[in-house]
C-alpha cells in the first residue's frame, strides 16, 4: 500500500470502531527517540522519518506536527500524501489538542495506542479533550491492526555485556545504589522502560536500534531481586552467567504485563510518569508512586572511568576526522564527490580506529543549500555533488566501547563570500562564549543558552534548535535530563555531565553552519561565594580557519581558539604520519 491507501485503510477501521481521530507518535513502548523498525508506525502511515513528529488522522483530514529541525524535510516527504505539515513551535500553529477541539464534535472519540504514550501524555490529553466534550480511547493499536504485511519483527540480535573496565561500575553496585534511592523515596520497587536505562543499569548493550547500542528490554528492581525482561533468544550462555552473578533474573519480554498484574499489594512501585507507557501503568496491580527515574539521573553523571574512556575515544575520533579533512581538501577539485560518498569515507576512516562499534547517528553531510536542512539525510535522489565552493556541513559521530562522540564541522570547500564568513564567525563566537562559561552551582542549561546566541541575536539572527544535548557513554547520542536550550528545564548542571555545544545558523536554499564540540562539566573553583563550574572541551578537531572573519574576533576569542588548536595538535599529532602531521600543524597554526 502507498501512503494514501494506508490512510484509507485506517479511516475504514476508524469508521468501524466509531473513532473520529487517531494520534500516531513517532516513538515506541520504550519512549525511544530512535525505534526499531517494528515500531515505526508514524513513518509507515506518513512517510516522514524524522526523529520527532506526531501524525493526527481524522475522517477527512490529516496533519504532521514537527519542529523547525524538520520543516524542510517534512515538506518534501509529505508531498502528495494528503497529510498537511503543522510547524510546531510557531505562534500560529495550533496544538494537537486545539486542532482536535476545533475539528471534532461533542462526544467524538480520539484513539491512541496506550503503549506509545506516557502516563503524563495520556492524562494531559484526556484532560484537554474533556474540556471540549471529546473522549479519549486507549483500547486499540489501530495501526497494528492494518500494518499486517511486511511488518518487521522484533529484533532478536544477541545482547552482550559491557565489561567493568569500560563501565567503571558493576551492575550489582548500580542496582544497590538504585535500591537505596528508592528506599529514601518511600518505594520498594521500580520499573524502567527506557532502553538506555536498562542498558546502563545492567551493563548490557545490543544492536536492536540503528546507531544506539541498546536491546529491547524492561528492567524491574525490588528490594531483593532484579529482573530483565527481554526475548529469551537474545541471551547467550555467557551473558546469562554474567547476569546471574549480578543478581539479575531473566524473564521473556512478553511476560512483563503478567508480571506487573501479579505484583503483591505491599509493593510500592516507583514509576516515572513522563517515561513509562500508559499500558504498563494500567497493568500494574500494586501501589504506584510517581518518581523521576533514578537511573536517568545517575546515568547522566559519568564516573571517572567513563570520562577517561570518552577522552580516549575523542583522540581516535579526532584522528579519523583529521584524516578525513585532509583527504577532502585534496580531493574536492580532483574527484567526483557526493554527500553520500564523503559520509561513507568518514565511516571507513572511523572503522579503522580501535574499539569502534559503529556510527552514533546517521551522518548529516549537507552541501550548500542542503546544509540549511538541520537534520538532513542524503538519499540516492537528493545526493548532491560537491564542488570547490560554498560550505559542507558535516555532523557525525562514532560509537566506541569506551565512549560516544558527536561532532559538527562546517567546511569551506572554496572561496567564501563576506556574508558566509561573517555568519560562520558569529556562530564561532557563540561557541567560544559557551565553552568559556563559568557558572555557580544550581545553574541550569537555559541560563547559559544566551551565551551561544548573543552575537547572532545582536544581528537579528537565530537558530531553531537547542544549543546542547546530553550524550551517553557508549549509549544514545541524545540523552537527558540535562540540556542547553531556550526551553525551561530545571535540571542542574553537575560535575561529570557530558553535553554538546552546537550553535548554528541556517539560510534557506543557501547554506547551513554549525560548530559542535562535546564538553564535560568540571569543578572550577570553590570560595566564599560558593562552588563554581566550567566546561572541559572534549572534542579534538580543527575548526576551519578559512571560514573566519578574523576582524570580528576579540583577542580573548583568538586566544581560546589558539589554545584549543594547540591541544588538538598535541593530542592528535602523535597518531599521524609525517605528512598528516604537517597538514594538521598548518590547520592549527595560531591566529595573530
Amino acid at each position: 500500500m502507498n501512503i494514501q491507501q494506508r490512510l484509507q485503510a485506517l479511516r475504514a477501521l476508524m469508521h468501524e470502531r466509531q473513532i473520529a481521530a487517531v494520534i500516531i507518535p513517532g516513538t515506541d513502548p520504550h519512549a525511544s527517540e530512535y525505534s526499531p523498525e517494528h515500531w515505526k508506525e508514524r513513518e509507515w502511515i506518513s512517510g516522514f522519518n524524522g526523529s520527532a513528529g506526531t501524525v493526527v488522522v481524522t475522517t477527512d483530514d490529516a496533519g504532521l506536527w514537527t519542529d523547525s529541525r524538520y520543516f524542510l524535510q517534512a515538506e518534501e516527504q509529505l508531498s502528495g500524501s494528503g497529510i498537511r505539515l503543522f510547524k510546531d513551535g510557531l505562534i500560529e500553529t495550533p496544538s494537537i489538542a486545539t486542532f482536535l477541539s476545533e475539528s471534532l464534535q461533542l462526544g467524538d472519540v480520539v484513539s491512541v495506542n496506550p503503549e506509545m504514550f506516557s502516563i503524563v501524555a495520556v492524562e494531559d490529553l484526556k484532560n484537554q479533550l474533556q474540556q471540549k466534550g471529546i473522549k479519549l480511547n486507549t483500547d486499540y493499536d489501530l495501526i497494528g491492526e492494518i500494518w499486517t504485511e511486511n511488518r518487521p519483527p522484533l529484533p532478536l540480535e544477541p545482547i552482550f555485556c559491557l565489561p567493568e573496565k569500560f563501565s567503571g561500575e558493576s551492575a550489582k553496585s548500580k542496582i544497590e545504589n538504585i535500591r537505596e534511592t528508592l528506599k529514601n523515596n518511600g518505594c520498594n520497587a521500580a520499573l524502567y522502560s527506557g532502553l538506555d536505562e536498562v542498558a546502563w543499569l545492567f551493563n548490557i548493550r545490543g544492536n536492536d536500534v540503528s546507531f544506539n547500542p541498546v536491546a529491547i528490554a524492561y528492567a524491574f528492581v525490588d528490594e531483593k531481586q532484579a529482573y530483565l525482561f527481554t526475548p529469551q533468544q537474545k541471551i547467550t550462555q555467557e551473558v546469562a552467567l554474567q547476569l546471574s552473578e549480578d543478581g539479575i533474573v531473566v524473564y521473556d519480554y512478553s511476560k512483563i504485563g503478567d508480571f506487573l498484574a501479579n505484583l503483591p499489594k505491599e509493593i510500592i512501585l516507583a514509576l516515572d510518569f513522563n517515561r513509562i507507557n500508559f499500558a504498563l501503568y494500567t497493568k500494574a496491580s500494586c501501589q504506584k508512586k510517581q518518581l523521576s527515574s533514578a537511573v536517568i539521573d545517575a546515568k547522566s553523571i559519568k564516573n571517572e572511568t567513563e570520562l577517561q574512556g570518552i577522552r580516549s575515544a575523542m583522540v581516535r575520533d579526532g584522528v579519523a576526522m583529521v584524516k578525513f579533512l585532509k583527504w577532502l581538501e585534496e580531493s574536492i577539485a580532483k574527484e567526483h564527490l557526493t554527500e553520500l560518498s564523503v559520509a561513507e569515507k568518514l565511516k571507513d576512516l572511523r572503522s579503522e580506529q580501535a574499539l569502534f562499534a559503529g556510527e552514533s547517528f546517521n551522518t548529516i553531510a549537507g552541501y550548500a543549500a542542503h546544509g540549511a536542512i538541520v537534520h538532513y539525510a542524503a538519499t540516492a535522489e537528493s545526493n548532491a555533488t560537491l564542488a570547490p565552493e560554498n560550505f559542507l556541513l558535516l555532523d557525525s559521530g562514532g560509537q566506541y566501547f569506551d565512549g560516544t562522540t558527536d561532532i559538527t564541522r562546517t567546511i569551506a570547500l572554496g572561496a567564501l563570500s563576506d556574508q558566509q564568513k561573517t555568519d560562520f564567525t558569529l556562530v564561532l563566537k557563540g561557541h567560544i562564549a559557551l565553552a568559556q562559561a563559568v557558572f555557580p552551582y544550581g545553574t541550569c542549561g537555559v541560563q547559559l543558552d544566551i551565551l551561544a546566541r548573543q552575537f547572532l541575536w545582536q544581528n537579528a539572527l537565530n537558530y531553531g534548535h537547542g544549543t546542547g544535548h546530553g550524550v551517553g557513554h557508549f549509549l544514545c547520542v541524545h540523552e537527558g535530563p540535562q540540556n542547553i536550550r531556550t526551553n525551561l528545564n530545571p535540571t542542574i548542571l553537575k560535575t561529570g555531565m557530558v553535553i554538546s555545544n552546537e550553535p548554528g545558523l541556517y539560510r534557506t536554499n543557501q547554506y547551513g553552519i554549525r560548530t559542535e564540540n562535546l564538553v564535560a562539566v568540571v569543578e572550577h573553583e570553590s570560595n566564599e561565594f560558593g562552588r563554581f563550574f566550567a566546561f572541559e572541551t572534549l572534542t579534538l578537531c580543527p575548526i576551519d580557519k578559512n571560514a573566519i572573519n578574523e576582524t570580528l574576533l576579540s583577542d580573548n576569542e583568538k586566544a581560546w581558539l589558539n589554545a584549543y588548536h594547540r591541544t588538538v595538535f598535541e593530542r592528535i599529532a602523535p597518531h599521524l604520519s609525517d605528512e598528516e602531521k604537517a597538514w594538521l600543524k598548518e590547520k592549527t597554526s595560531e591566529l595573530k
